[in-house]
């Protein structure tokens, strides 16, 4: 999370752009750059002292009204905020989607002052009218932005530091903007992880009454987390079409919203809506577990709309599992997520994993990190929840963190938790956050190399000094836990490149193990069956024939263990009451894969065989090649790669990569 330039640097860097046009590399923000050029062309002075005299009361009162649903949700949040800030010489402000100041909260003496500069309601604080600015520049670049001192263009806003984030509706436009301006003498670096929190807070209850005619779905990975700003938020229509969704159900549901849009409840969730629906109304304040398009089974809230509700009188038959609100995970789950994960199980005769498994075993309850590499999908979690069960810690919890897949603006209070009252509306003594959840038990961090290079810091003095300290707080509390982390990358490489830690590094690289990639693995025959155990069928029935085994043996597997899951739990849906798994009932996209080889070598073209090298090379190729035999197709390479669309994403991004559709 960035702290700000330091003052004096970006008030010569400044100085220097005015004079020069230019701005010099590493002195102030990108994003605080592309500002300034913005102001330059458009015409500001950087000096100038336009009049800007507050609108008139009957139009801003028009436009409180204009925006009447979102100060409604607003104002109580930001009396919260307000809590936490008070005698900080600051004040809150909350705006509409120009600009315009609609209200705002502080301490006397600094409202005066603010005055001055006019940050009061009633004046608009765009950028074409004020410079570069938190708010008006948050507007422009539609993301949180950290103004500091003499990053603001105007020379008068030097000092103020301003902190905002924008507002979205459920449509995903941007409504307003949430801000917390002070003196820049002042600022705090937890300001901007507060507005975001708050601002996220304000999003979700948006939610609420939007839909009288839909089913709107409010999950979390943990029970405890749905009805805080963590949860995510779907809505649906009565038929099951998808209608919109908040940034953590984006997330947690790896697509996009324009993706999820051509969607359905049932294709997401694998559930009819009528199933649903019946459910719902048998027992609405049950929580229902669903599962995800990844596999994984989330606990959720089902509301349905006023209007929906008088519709929908009658009650279904059809029956879901609950789920129980449990904190924190045990740690004991198979290779579909059902069987217990033991070291033993997971030894099922490839020499590489027996390897791995016997050095795990020497160091399992020493107080020794243990860093696990491999590709995306070999079972990196899986792992460590098997080494979990076979330590001492086994009855304690096991918390897992994908530190890729949270939003870089809540990680830091996912992972170290927030004090009491920071948010109205969310949990009423605080959140303790991941790391004091794992207490006595197991920390997993996953995609660690993935963790932004501000939180890296706080993580190794967690390390170091065995306490937390939430976010907002002072007080420093004790913590013992076990720790694992996993990533596909390599950190040396990352460490050259400035991107993470050298130190943090050392201090999680105790035993360094490598999950072989699928293709790599001698096994492949033998783990087929307790798959299709765990994944509900009978495996002393149901059984792969030996031609699906043989296309088995031929596929390189470039979503590895979770691609050869999904496969499998496709298949076992095809069945129509026989036991074995023929060819026919798997997916046309698999089959197509399969032969891609074969049919390269009649064309005279060499198939492409397995690399060597760094992991995110062999990431890399796979991704591409699943691109060019899908046409570019970005959906379609991400099912034969069993990962979601965000994941190829995020990967093309890293590469430079612009070819997918």
């Amino acid at each position: 999370m960035r702290i700000g330039a330091d003052p004096s640097q970006a008030r010569r860097a400044l100085r220097q752009f005015l004079e020069s046009g230019c701005v010099v590399p590493g002195c102030v923000d990108d994003q605080i750059a592309l500002s300034w050029r913005r102001c330059r062309r458009i015409g500001i002075e950087d000096s100038e002292r336009r009049p800007f005299d507050p609108v008139g009361r009957e139009q801003l009162e028009g436009a409180r009204e204009i925006n009447r649903a979102l100060t409604v949700q607003a104002l109580p949040i930001m009396e919260g905020l307000y809590r936490q800030i008070v005698d900080t010489e600051s004040m809150i402000i909350l705006t509409d989607a120009s600009g315009l100041i609609l209200h705002s909260l502080g301490d006397d003496a600094f409202l005066r002052r603010a005055e001055k500069v006019a940050l009061q309601p009633g004046v608009v604080w765009s950028e074409a009218r004020r410079g570069t600015n938190a708010i008006g520049t948050t507007l422009a670049d539609r993301a949180p932005r950290l103004v500091h001192g003499a990053e603001h263009f105007i020379e008068a806003n030097h000092v103020l530091t301003c902190s905002a984030a924008p507002i979205m509706d459920p449509r995903g436009n941007v409504i307003g903007v949430l801000d917390v301006s002070g003196d820049w003498r002042g600022h705090h670096r937890h300001t901007m992880a507060l507005v975001q929190m708050s601002a996220g807070l304000i999003e979700n209850n948006l939610f609420n009454g939007a839909f009288p005619g839909g089913v709107t779905l409010r999950f979390h990975a943990r029970a405890e987390l749905i009805g805080t700003l963590f949860e995510g938020i779907a809505v649906f229509d009565a038929d099951g079409h998808f209608i919109t969704a908040n940034r953590s159900a984006v997330f947690q549901l790896g697509a996009s919203l324009d993706e999820l849009s051509r969607r359905t409840f049932s294709s997401l969730f694998d559930l009819p809506m009528p199933a649903l629906l019946g459910q719902t109304q048998a027992r609405p304040d049950h929580l229902i577990a669903l599962a995800l398009p990844t596999g994984v089974r989330v606990p959720a809230r089902v509301e349905l709309g006023a209007d929906l509700r008088a519709r929908h009188r009658t009650v279904s038959e059809h029956r879901l599992p609950l789920e129980r609100a449990a904190p924190v995970d045990s740690g004991r789950k198979g290779l579909a997520g059902h069987a217990p994960a033991t070291l033993e199980a997971l030894d099922s005769g490839d020499p590489q994993i027996g390897t791995v498994i016997s050095q795990v075993r020497k160091v399992v309850g020493r107080d020794i990190p243990i860093l696990i590499l491999g590709e995306t999908g070999t079972g990196k979690e899986l792992f460590a929840r098997a080494i979990h069960a076979a330590s001492p810690r086994a009855e304690s919890p096991f918390v897992a963190v994908n530190c890729a897949s949270i939003p870089e603006g809540l990680i830091e209070s996912e992972l170290f938790g927030y004090e009491e009252g920071a948010f109205t509306g969310a949990r009423k003594r605080g959140y303790c956050g991941r790391i004091l959840q794992a207490d006595g038990g197991t920390l997993f961090l996953d995609e660690i190399g993935d963790m932004p290079l501000n939180l890296q810091a706080r993580l190794l003095r967690v390390l170091q000094e065995r306490v937390v300290v939430p976010l907002g707080g002072v007080r420093a509390q004790p913590v013992d836990i076990a720790l694992i982390c996993a990533t596909h990358r390599r950190l040396k490489e990352a460490i050259a490149e400035g991107r993470f830690r050298e130190d943090l590094y050392y201090r999680l690289n105790g035993l360094q193990v490598k999950l072989p990639a699928l293709r790599e693995r001698s096994d492949l025959t033998a783990l087929v069956s307790p798959i299709i155990e765990q994944l509900g069928g009978d495996c002393g029935r149901v059984r792969a024939s030996d031609e699906v085994l043989a296309l088995f043996a031929r596929h390189r597997w470039p979503g590895n263990l979770r691609q050869l899951s999904s496969l499998l739990r496709t298949a076992l849906a095809m069945l129509d009451g026989e036991d074995v798994i023929e060819v026919r009932h798997l997916p046309q996209d698999f089959l197509e894969d399969v032969e891609a080889p074969t049919s390269a070598a009649a064309q005279g073209t060499a198939p492409s065989s397995p690399r060597r090298g760094t992991l995110e090379e062999q990431e890399a190729e796979a991704i591409g090649n699943a691109l060019k035999l899908h046409g570019g197709n970005v959906s379609a390479a991400a099912r034969a790669l069993g990962v979601s669309r965000n994941t190829i994403y995020r990967r093309l991004a890293g590469t430079g990569s612009g070819d997918a559709q």
